[in-house]
């Protein structure tokens, strides 16, 4: 029974954060999901508001290993696992399709039992949405006398994209790993919010409800903040806490990604959560490569019209409608 009370923390890595190597990319584009650059949700656990773009083909994976140990139980266990997210950008750019799968081998002890585990410990199957992007449709005009005016804090970087997903937890689990009377299929659902910060920085906020309908349901949230340093290296610290009725804590990473190629990322972190029943580490390297060659650039043709930028498909369209109505009068 007791190492029963350490398995929801393992089902909590079903996501990951966008490792956005260049990060003012990522708002770069109104019309366009995609980037010049590949942008991973690796190696963090949060989930980027924006998908990879319609047609564009994603994975992201990794290995990692970690110790747990908790006195008062007196139980320890160490191993390793695979990760693996598969993530494909269908029929509108804002809309996205993630599959992700965890594979873990382990060794467990404790005065009663000891016992070595492996199998696939976890199935999430789900789509995600940009709702909103305040970006969209806005452009900034440069001050050409400032540098300082350029690079102030403006306020509508308060403002998120913001981003829903809906999942389903699949129970393809083996049995070491599942919970008792776990159900084979359990919803998991979550608000993503994001915040471009000056030029460098990235903001992301997960907030979601997992296993809804299940006796393991979980409130929980993740906060990442992360940080261009150059073309090429970026860094992140982050937040994860969540709370249930089988198991709560919170837990708090580091790590860095390399720019290897435009669509080819590297990525290490590290993790520790704040609790002793049990204490846990974890250390982990991934890579992530993308797929882009059917991609075909979202654009929009706008043109000055009055001092305001409008969209020429609907200029046209008015004006088609102008000329009809002024034949109809001659007529």
């Amino acid at each position: 029974m007791v190492s029963k009370l350490i398995k929801l923390q393992f089902l909590m890595k079903n996501i990951r954060f966008p490792f956005a190597t260049i990060l003012t990319l990522v708002f770069a584009s109104g019309y366009s999901q995609h980037t010049d650059m590949i942008n991973s949700n690796r190696p963090g656990m949060s989930m980027s508001a924006f998908s990879v773009g319609k047609t564009v083909f994603q994975v992201e994976g990794g290995l990692y290993g970690y110790r747990e140990n908790h006195d008062l139980a007196r139980y320890n266990s160490n191993g390793m696992g695979m990760e693996l997210d598969f993530r494909y950008g269908v029929l509108f750019e804002q809309l996205e399709v993630i599959a992700n799968f965890k594979y873990q081998y382990d060794k467990y002890y404790s005065p009663l039992v000891e016992q070595t585990r492996s199998g696939l410990r976890s199935t999430l199957i789900g789509a995600k949405y940009l709702i909103y992007d305040p970006y969209k449709n806005y452009e900034e005009k440069p001050n050409l006398y400032s540098w300082k005016a350029n690079h102030k804090f403006k306020w509508r970087q308060l403002i998120p994209a913001v981003s829903g997903y809906a999942g389903i937890n699949v129970g393809f689990a083996n049995d070491d790993y599942a919970f008792p009377n776990e159900p084979v299929i359990s919803p998991k659902i979550m608000i993503i919010g994001q915040n471009q910060i000056g030029s460098r920085y990235v903001l992301v906020t997960n907030i979601f409800y997992d296993k809804i309908t299940s006796d393991y349901n979980t409130l929980g949230y993740v906060v990442t903040l992360t940080r261009g340093f150059n073309e090429k290296w970026s860094g992140f610290i982050e937040n994860q806490g969540f709370k249930g009725d089988y198991y709560s804590d919170g837990i708090f990473r580091i790590g860095a990604a390399y720019l290897l190629q435009d669509n080819l990322q590297i990525d290490a972190s590290i993790s520790k959560n704040i609790k002793d029943t049990p204490s846990l580490f974890y250390g982990g390297a991934g890579i992530s490569w993308r797929f882009d060659k059917k991609y075909q650039p979202v654009k929009i043709e706008k043109e000055e019209d009055g001092g305001k930028r409008v969209d020429k498909k609907k200029k046209d369209k008015k004006a088609k409608e102008e000329k009809k109505r002024l034949d109809k009068v001659d007529g």
